[in-house]
């Protein structure tokens, strides 16, 4: 049976004359859905056909006639214009049971698609990462820019700066570089050789390890083959890792080390996707089938022609998934973000603007989970679109080595979770203690006018007097000490920060910028920048972007929803969750309560799954409560407040103790900041057992604490009536905290279930 129809087109460039076309398709009978017979690069197709090209493009430049063998019984129906694409709808006939199908040519030659040419989609959300997703795109402004793949942007930089370094490790002492020229061929070799291995496309690449170099080139070589780059978060367990790995049907895991190997192999057997293990650093101590080096990886490149990546470079799109960011999963199994090109690409860039980042005069350090957004989107994709080079941490970054690399680096930016910025601080605060009392007066003196400066920056008012007097003689010190001399951007996020942390750095001249956002919209939503800031606030919208808040009460607090290019596409396969997250209209609900003030800064006063509700129906914020006794009291490392349908509010607290620098697990030994506020209220106490045990004094001062955090209760029902101290700090490896160091509330709430029973056993407190 064969079908002819006459299709009109807009061939060639616009401003061309539309003329028409004959598309022959051939159908064949097969009794089901179709299937794929084949696939060449001359075509990509939502519907899968062998196609053949009959004959030569006209000279007129129309898309010349074709035939399409197509595995079910189907008659054209008609076509759309989309782009530089011709889709020709092919629906099914009556007795056929397949469902219609879609059809895609090329208008630039016959039967070529363009990289960052979109497939036609009319959907917001999707939750199968081989569908392509309709884009937030306005007629105008930021958010009408054209979308370009991930390939295509670093492309743009190989052209501007091939010479200029990209990457930078330190191995044996000696700082080893890649230029962006070398950056894109390996880019391109670690492509080919998951392609040898395997890989398929819309498949996962799982990557799990500590910042490398291998990290990048595996992340940026999964996308230029088709595949999904995964992060796996290297303090998972081998059940964790199995999740993700089985969730993003993961044809090929990178890891770090011996160490990472160990977790994959435990559980390889059930990981039915799996093919292949490459191990990035060390030899590879247990060789067996399918496991290789660095080095046997990129020999792998060799067997793969130039036209198979063009393959699947061309099967690719700003609009189609190319990577996964899974969730921490603090309330059940994590999920995975679908992120697109177009996501990655145009969020970069819309940063790049906001931040004010120069061209080819960027640096950073990249010492912060690969696995979360914040790291992926900083680390990778931003200095790509300005051509910035990343200096790479050593993995005992957060054990102490940070600093000295930021010295050595001198970034331009730098970003930290708050938990980051709170031990800078906490070390600060110790390192001054020992200082002489003529040298403490001076750095004292300095930080009021520190302050007072800062405040003065963000409201556009004269700098207080002795600012250059203070900025000579410590501020500039201070910078150079931290290695932030030549930092233009300080930032914080990925959870909230205290008002004491904030005005202690900025007593130092150094604003923290406060970013807000999440892995489902790809990172930022709002961006606090030098020019414009208001210190607790998180910014103000990133160009492109808008925000909704959704049922504000009377004091104008409402849940945060996001609308823009940067709204992911949807979980992986997990529909249910994708239309929580997704309203009908397409917005983004962040599940975070927040209001803005008067010029438009968004402050977060909550968030909707930890809101409180006791038992007296009292709606309450739990973290301003928390921050108020971490206020009160310097001695305490965290604090979680309980009472949801309680008769009354309780608190377990943990004290700043030592970390052990191998397994950064928290010792019962008392920081030295810790020891000195204990001797300042008349304690003796120098770790946690003695202070639980038997110093009254210390648990004296620490209901006085409380006392006065409560005094900033708006009620009766928001102060803390019973309280605990827990005998070790949280930490990432106890489980209370998570990878970027939040704080893990059900966990944590199981974890001490005895403690928070006896709180409201035969209590009767109101």
């Amino acid at each position: 049976m064969m079908a002819d129809i006459e299709v009109s087109a807009n061939a060639g460039s616009a401003g061309n004359n539309a003329s028409a076309m004959n598309i022959k398709v051939e159908v064949m009978q097969n009794g089901g859905p179709i299937k794929r017979h084949s696939h060449r690069d001359d075509i990509t197709c939502a519907s899968e056909v062998v196609y053949t090209q009959i004959e030569d493009t006209p000279a007129n430049g129309d898309v010349g006639a074709s035939e399409y063998h197509v595995g079910a019984s189907t008659v054209i129906t008609g076509k759309t214009d989309m782009g530089n694409k011709q889709m020709v709808q092919i629906a099914a006939a009556a007795d056929a049971p397949s469902a219609a199908n879609e059809i895609y040519v090329s208008k630039n030659s016959p039967g070529q698609k363009e990289l960052d040419d979109l497939w036609p989609s009319n959907d917001l959300w999707v939750v199968d990462a081989a569908k392509p997703v309709k884009l937030r795109m306005e007629d105008k402004g930021p958010a009408a820019h054209k979308p370009v793949t991930i390939p295509t942007m670093l492309y743009g930089v190989v052209q501007r700066l091939p010479n200029h370094p990209a990457l930078c490790v330190k191995r044996m002492g000696t700082w080893v570089k890649w230029t962006y020229m070398q950056y894109y061929d390996e880019i391109r070799k670690v492509a080919k050789a998951f392609i040898k291995l395997g890989l398929e496309p819309s498949h996962g690449v799982g990557i799990l390890g500590f910042n490398a170099p291998e990290w990048f080139l595996s992340c940026l070589g999964a996308i230029f083959a088709g595949g999904l780059a995964t992060g796996i978060y290297a303090t998972n367990n081998a059940e964790a890792c199995e999740y993700v790995a089985t969730s993003c049907k993961a044809n090929i895991i990178v890891v770090e080390n011996h160490q990472q190997l160990q977790k994959i192999l435990k559980v390889w057997d059930k990981l039915p996707h799996l093919k292949a293990v490459i191990q990035y650093t060390g030899e590879v101590a247990e060789k067996r089938n399918n496991v290789y080096s660095w080095e046997e990886l990129m020999k792998l490149s060799s067997d793969i022609s130039d036209a198979v990546l063009k393959e699947r470079l061309t099967i690719q799109a700003p609009n189609k998934c190319c990577s996964l960011i899974y969730t921490s999963g603090t309330t059940g199994n994590p999920k995975g973000a679908m992120l697109s090109q177009d996501n990655i690409t145009w969020t970069s860039e819309m940063a790049v603007k906001m931040l004010g980042l120069k061209y080819g005069l960027e640096s950073l350090v990249s010492y912060l989970p690969l696995s979360h957004i914040a790291a992926q989107m900083l680390d990778i994709f931003v200095p790509i679109n300005c051509g910035g080079t990343v200096y790479f941490a050593q993995p005992d970054a957060l054990k102490g080595s940070l600093v000295n690399t930021m010295r050595e680096v001198r970034p331009t930016s730098f970003f930290g979770v708050p938990r980051v910025w709170e031990k800078m601080q906490e070390k600060m605060i110790a390192a001054g203690k020992q200082a002489g009392g003529l040298k403490r007066k001076m750095a004292n003196w300095a930080k009021t006018v520190g302050l007072k400066g800062t405040n003065a920056k963000q409201n556009g008012s004269a700098l207080p007097f002795g600012w250059c007097i203070a900025n000579t003689l410590v501020f500039k010190k201070v910078h150079a000490a931290l290695g932030l001399d030549r930092c233009k951007n300080c930032a914080s996020g990925a959870a909230p920060i205290t008002k004491d942390t904030l005005e202690f750095f900025a007593s130092l001249d150094i604003p923290l910028l406060e970013v807000y956002g999440m892995s489902e919209c790809t990172g930022p939503h709002t961006i606090s920048i030098s020019s414009c800031f208001c210190l607790t606030s998180c910014g103000k919208e990133m160009i492109g972007v808008r925000t909704k808040l959704e049922k504000p009460d009377e004091d104008g607090n409402g849940e945060v929803c996001f609308w823009g290019r940067h709204v992911f596409m949807g979980y992986l396969d997990m529909e249910d969750k994708t239309r929580e997250a997704l309203d009908e209209e397409g917005w983004l609900h962040s599940g975070d309560i927040g209001k803005k003030d008067k010029n438009g800064f968004l402050y977060i006063t909550g968030r909707i799954k930890e809101l409180i509700i006791t038992a007296g129906g009292e709606n309450i914020a739990p973290v301003p409560i928390e921050d108020s006794v971490k206020e009160a009291l310097p001695v305490v490392s965290n604090c979680m407040l309980i009472g949801d349908k309680k008769k009354f509010l309780s608190m377990l607290i943990t004290l700043k103790t030592e970390m052990d620098p191998d397994t950064m697990k928290p010792l019962d030994n008392l920081t030295l900041e810790a020891i000195e506020w204990v001797k300042s209220v008349g304690g003796t106490a120098r770790t946690v057992s003695e202070v639980i045990q038997c110093d009254s004094a210390v648990l004296k001062a620490i209901q006085a604490g409380i006392d006065k955090a409560n005094k900033k209760g708006v009620s009766r029902a928001s102060t803390v009536q019973k309280w605990s101290v827990l005998p070790r700090d949280f930490s990432i490896p106890g489980g209370e905290l998570g990878p970027t160091m939040k704080l893990r509330r059900p966990i944590v709430l199981k974890m001490y279930a005895k403690t928070v029973d006896a709180f409201y056993d035969g209590s009767d407190l109101a």
